[in-house]
């Protein structure tokens, strides 16, 4: 059972992150996490790749999906559901912060709604066991929201 990244990621370092879990420190997996760390919202693939690339370092998708499935496996980074099927990836910040995510269905974006926590465990059935929750509201975001008022408004 992987561990999970403490509660203060920003203030571990990614190789320390890495280290933490046993893993091999790769600039890949490096530079991942850095920028995930910085990010005010959670990244595409696309979006991390153009980080990479901006960076100069070396990658092709194949190497950043793994360098993704690794760090979502091992509990650094969390999956978030966005439009067009596509996942968005933030660093976690422990197992007691939780949040929910607004997705704009006019620009696609994702923000984190910090001061919207999710609910802790919810009665489950007999059986059941949760290994994760997601609230991801859907709507207009404020610039999106804005731009439609001002053409409506003609």
């Amino acid at each position: 059972m992987p561990l999970h990244a403490p509660a203060a990621t920003t203030a571990a370092s990614a190789r320390e992150l890495i280290a933490a879990q046993g893993g091999r420190v790769t600039r890949t997996r490096v530079a991942v996490i850095e920028a995930l760390q910085r990010s005010a919202h959670p990244l595409s693939h696309d979006e991390l790749g153009a980080v990479l690339d901006g960076a100069d370092i070396a990658h092709d998708r194949v190497t950043l999906y793994r360098a993704l499935d690794w760090l979502v496996e091992q509990g650094i980074a969390q999956r978030i559901a966005g439009g067009e099927r596509a996942w968005r990836f933030e660093i976690r910040r422990g197992d007691d912060h939780r949040h929910a995510h607004f997705h704009c269905e006019r620009c696609g974006q994702i923000v984190c709604l910090e001061d919207v926590p999710t609910a802790s465990a919810p009665h489950l059935p007999a059986g059941f066991e949760l290994e994760r929750a997601e609230l991801v509201l859907h709507g207009a975001c404020a610039d999106c929201g804005r731009a439609a008022a001002k053409g409506s408004a003609r």
